[in-house]
């Protein structure tokens, strides 16, 4: 799969939601990455010719500390299935070590050197972490 080629943002951030921090007791294979616009394009690309491509990202939080998560594309439609996603996996340990509720925010930062950096915030309001937002919940950080 050939992405379209967009500016590559150094910074994305993604709100997250009840069922990506575990909350809801469901089972799921990582955070859902959009397959258009810039978010896609922070991360490697990974195609079709194989089944399931994968790349290991290591990122490093505010206490130095590795993180190494899988970026996925599940692609079994070309191989008689009917998945073609893309996934953020492995971040389970970050999200309890760290206590993250729906509504705190991830920032996944590439810096120029080629390190990977992960930031979090606390929502700031409890009450609307209920609301359902249709979309996505994935953004560009503009700096």
């Amino acid at each position: 799969m050939s992405y379209k080629q967009h500016e590559i943002p150094m910074s994305i951030s993604k709100v997250l939601s009840a069922n990506d921090t575990g909350e809801t007791g469901g089972h799921q294979a990582g955070m859902l990455i959009p397959k258009t616009g810039d978010i896609l394009s922070f991360f490697p690309q990974l195609g079709n010719e194989t089944k399931n491509p994968r790349a290991k990202l290591r990122f490093l939080d505010n206490s130095n500390e590795a993180w190494d998560f899988m970026f996925i594309y599940y692609n079994n439609k070309f191989f008689n299935g009917t998945r073609n996603e893309f996934r953020l996996t492995g971040m389970t340990a970050f999200i309890r070590q760290n206590n993250l509720k729906a509504g705190d925010k991830i920032i996944l930062t590439r810096e120029e050197d080629g390190s990977r950096l992960i930031k979090l915030e606390r929502a700031e309001q409890v009450e609307s972490v209920n609301i359902l937002k249709l979309g996505s919940s994935w953004k560009v950080v503009k700096i």
